[in-house]
């Protein structure tokens, strides 16, 4: 019955966002098979974390003494939930938008602050990690989607890098892949503790960490991507070189790196194109890794980015999802807000649309996969894979069914109805050693 009332909740027979009220659990009738939410009802809350003593980039000199200061981080933690007899499933949030003079209202599945559904054991771990700017509702539609299957999700507002408090560039080449390692302890901590009110849920053990543009950057430099010696000292760069802090020559880089990152998913990951990182660099990531691009991304490039990174990872196991034509918001944004698109000055428009393809389109696709994802990395789910092996261009692919089975002519990709995977490939390498 609670499938039931999701699925009725979240599927919408029209492609537009628009007349359903900012909704992020949109799944269109076209959506792949397991983009549809889970059977779990979700809650979701605020919570605030804080680094002590985090070294201050915006007020250490060139030159002078290292600064610190105490790092606060707003985090949403999508649940597991145990409604209450008068609770039905959905909610509100109330964000700033990418013009951050407008203020959307965006509407979900998830009941605020929801009794958390301890009966049922631990869930996996999942981290979202936004761009520049960006902020922690730019990927909710995944965060919602996962809670309802069983994981408990932690999207980040990572500080000095939002829509309403953007600043330097070189505070967020610096904190990004530590505000994802210290959100990962704190979540792991807020388990462990005997008053958290996710106590004894969080299997933080398995953790996958979704990374959208510089969310991936930090991504790949916590799977073992360390930054070239180049970027260090670059006049982007923090001052008094301390972005050596994350680069493959520091002996103690790869000491810090956190196993409990089982599964990495990055999504159009910056840096590559501005040579933050060179091909030996990249030999560094053993974790298994899902990178998600748009083949004309003119931000984080595609060539010499994402497939880059791709094609130099050569010690993982990695797949590479590209939405041919795409731009560089393939996949992660939520749909474009009402209050932007109805007002005078569409500022900011753009950051949630691409000109080729439905951005509700983009997220189904996008949960598909990171759902087949995660569930066989941190779930151990190991028919997950078969969604995976795939012919490498949908457009080869035969669609062939009999009475609703494929038969032996069958080879189109898994999940997706007949010509609905069309403008997608997916391809696949092993690691070398």
């Amino acid at each position: 019955m609670k499938k039931l009332l999701l699925v009725l909740l979240a599927i919408v027979a029209s492609s537009g966002a628009q007349a359903q009220g900012n909704r992020i659990n949109i799944v269109r009738h076209d959506a792949p098979e397991l983009a549809y939410f889970g059977d779990y009802t979700i809650g979701v809350r605020t919570i605030e974390v804080t680094d002590k003593h985090r070294v201050d980039i915006l007020n250490t000199a060139a030159g002078g003494e290292t600064a610190y200061y105490d790092r606060s981080l707003v985090v949403e933690v999508w649940y597991p939930a145990l409604l209450a007899s008068d609770q039905q499933p959905g909610g509100r949030y109330t964000t700033i938008t990418r013009n951050p003079a407008i203020t959307a209202i965006l509407s979900g599945a998830a009941v605020r602050d929801a009794a958390p559904m301890t009966t049922k054991g631990k869930f996996p771990l999942v981290l979202l990690s936004h761009g520049y700017p960006g902020n922690r509702y730019l990927m909710s539609h995944l965060g919602e989607n996962l809670a309802s299957k069983g994981y408990i999700v932690a999207s980040i507002d990572h500080r000095d890098s939002t829509y309403d408090d953007q600043t330097d560039f070189s505070s967020t080449l610096y904190n990004r892949p530590l505000d994802q390692l210290f959100v990962l302890q704190q979540m792991a901590e807020l388990s462990a503790g005997s008053d958290g009110f996710l106590s004894g849920m969080v299997d933080a053990e398995n953790t996958g960490i979704v990374g959208y543009s510089m969310g991936g950057y930090g991504l790949v430099n916590n799977m073992g991507g360390g930054y070239s010696d180049g970027i260090v000292g670059h006049d982007m760069a923090p001052s008094n070189r301390l972005l050596h802090r994350h680069a493959s020559s520091n002996p103690d880089y790869r000491k810090n790196l956190d196993g409990r990152i089982k599964a990495g998913f990055a999504v159009a990951p910056w840096g590559m194109n501005a040579a933050i990182w060179q091909a030996e660099d990249l030999h560094g990531i053993e974790v298994p890794t899902f990178y998600l691009a748009g083949s004309v991304d003119s931000v984080a490039g595609y060539e010499n980015g994402t497939r880059a990174i791709f094609e130099n990872a050569i010690n993982s196991d990695r797949y590479l999802l590209t939405y041919q034509n795409a731009g560089h918001n393939a996949g992660a944004p939520i749909p474009l807000p009402l209050e932007i698109m109805n007002s005078e000055d569409k500022t900011g428009a753009g950051h949630y649309t691409d000109p080729v393809w439905d951005t509700v389109r983009m997220n189904n696709i996008m949960d598909h996969f990171a759902t087949a994802w995660f569930d066989y990395h941190l779930k151990g789910i190991q028919e997950r894979k078969s969604y995976l092996e795939l012919l490498p261009n949908a457009r080869d692919g035969i669609y062939s069914m009999n009475d609703g089975r494929p038969s032996e002519k069958h080879t189109y990709w898994k999940g997706f109805g007949q010509g609905t995977a069309q403008g997608l490939m997916l391809e696949h390498l092993q690691p070398e050693h």
